[in-house]
């Protein structure tokens, strides 16, 4: 059955689900096409339409290389090999709201990727589940890679703020502005909105936490697996002359002299020829200052913070040699190397393998991650919920190295395990029903707590109360 919307562009209609409980309306424009000129620019607003938009496909997913399973990551994890397209300004809502009188608390997905592949129509985003327990869910995409952060001097040059690079920022930006712009008409509380990612989408958060643009366009905030407070080689955010910087070498290296000739470049061709990575860039207007600076003096936007890691952020274990990774802290680390291998300790090749996963799980993700909960907490003076995802998703062959792998915790929380071909068992959904009651009573009232779920106590600097999801939630101190 179909229903129709009105946002400020036209009528749109979406489908019921099976049960007819729900409405999703998937591929909503919420800006123009960033293609031809459009390429490297700010979003701006949607074209209008005539008549009825029917929404009821995903939009194409942002350009990005095609897709293909690796690791642990099975087809549920990666966008669809088609649409995709420079053409990916799109969102899509999952609704039960019967009026629009209702205002139910909204719940924004950010998906994860590096800032180079992802896209609101991964299986596992699906937003239907949440939908159920009494939220209106809404995913958005964002341009990524060389399409989302690309720098260079002239597109600084061109622009009236006098920057470039953070177009995927500006993306998520734009698609919050419009969810407060038209979210009531779908039943949704503009007053009332949640923004939680992963991974990248995580780092994402973390942005539009620091970010003065993003400021009143969310009131509560979820971050799994990734915060940009701490730098490393892994995660850090550059700076607007070294991401312009990048920009010269890789349009020199396309023989391009200006904006208009790399504009010209076919799409295809772009992610044929450059194989630099990008990301968030502080450019002083999106990111005024380093994210870690923003937090440090308490600038970023206050509000409930949820976030955590998994136990096997780090990946699976590897082959490492014991000499080989003593050598490698030796040089990294000087005098505090055998610091660090009472920590991570490297007894056996064996051993070696899996201290070098737990390592980079703990810089990459842990410590950045825990960072950002206790700064939200001290300094922006703001409940504050954490956890430790170490359940391990049922596994069989070669997925079982994998344990609580980075991303696994996803379709948990968004309670979206029919959508994996794994032997899930009674624990699991179970779990999964918990988690996601969490994280949906968090985006009602900023704390994740409610009947017939174990009591997650908050998080503060002097108590580092926890919650570890295990095969079941156990508070404890951490």
């Amino acid at each position: 059955m179909r229903h129709e919307v009105a946002t400020e562009s036209g009528l749109i209609s979406g489908m019921s689900t099976a049960d007819s409980a729900l409405v999703a309306f998937k591929g909503i424009p919420f800006a123009a096409p960033p293609i031809s000129n459009l390429r490297w620019q700010p979003p701006q607003p949607a074209l209008k339409w005539e008549g009825v938009k029917a929404c009821t496909d995903f939009g194409p997913s942002p350009m990005q290389p095609t897709p293909a399973p690796f690791g642990v990551y099975t087809p549920e994890f990666l966008v669809p090999a088609e649409p995709i397209s420079e053409d990916c300004l799109y969102l899509n809502v999952w609704t039960g709201a019967k009026s629009s009188s209702e205002k139910r608390p909204v719940f924004v997905w950010l998906y994860g990727g590096a800032f180079s592949s992802g896209g609101s129509a991964v299986p596992i985003y699906d937003g239907e589940a949440l939908a159920r327990k009494g939220v209106i869910f809404v995913s958005i995409n964002y341009r990524v890679g060389i399409f989302g952060f690309f720098a260079h001097p002239d597109l600084s040059k061109e622009s009236s703020t006098k920057t470039s690079g953070n177009y995927g920022l500006l993306d998520q930006i734009a698609a919050l502005q419009w969810i407060q712009r038209n979210i009531a008409a779908f039943g949704g509380d503009p007053a009332n909105v949640t923004i939680a990612g992963q991974s990248a989408g995580s780092r994402s958060v973390n942005c539009l936490l620091a970010s003065p643009l993003a400021r009143g366009l969310f009131h509560k905030a979820i971050a799994e697996s990734g915060s940009s407070v701490l730098a490393n080689s892994t995660i850090n955010t550059t700076s607007l002359l070294k991401a312009e910087e990048q920009g010269v070498t890789v349009a020199t290296a396309l023989h391009a002299s200006s904006p208009d000739k790399l504009r010209a470049i076919p799409a295809q061709e772009l992610l044929q020829q450059v194989q630099e990575r990008f990301g968030p860039i502080v450019d002083g207007y999106v990111l005024p200052q380093s994210i870690a600076t923003i937090f440090g003096s308490g600038e970023q936007t206050k509000v409930p913070l949820l976030t955590g890691w998994n136990a096997d952020d780090g990946g699976a274990p590897t082959d490492r040699k014991q000499d080989e990774f003593r050598r490698d802290l030796q040089r990294q680390y000087g005098a505090f190397a055998d610091d660090v291998l009472r920590y991570y300790p490297a007894s056996t090749d064996e051993q070696a393998g899996a201290s070098q996963a737990a390592l980079h799980r703990d810089l990459t993700y842990a410590l950045p991650t825990y960072k950002l909960a206790q700064m939200q907490s001290e300094t922006g003076k703001s409940p504050v919920y954490v956890y430790h995802f170490a359940h391990k998703p049922p596994a069989t062959g070669n997925f079982l190295q994998y344990g609580a792998f980075h991303t696994a915790e996803v379709a948990y929380a968004l309670n979206n395990l029919a959508f994996l071909k794994r032997p899930w068992q009674a624990i699991d959904r179970e779990l999964a029903n918990q988690l996601s009651s969490y994280w949906v009573n968090f985006a009602k009232t900023g704390n994740p707590n409610g009947s017939n779920l174990p009591q997650w106590p908050s998080y503060t600097v002097t108590n580092a109360d926890i919650m570890l999801f295990g095969d079941k939630p156990i508070a404890q101190k951490h």
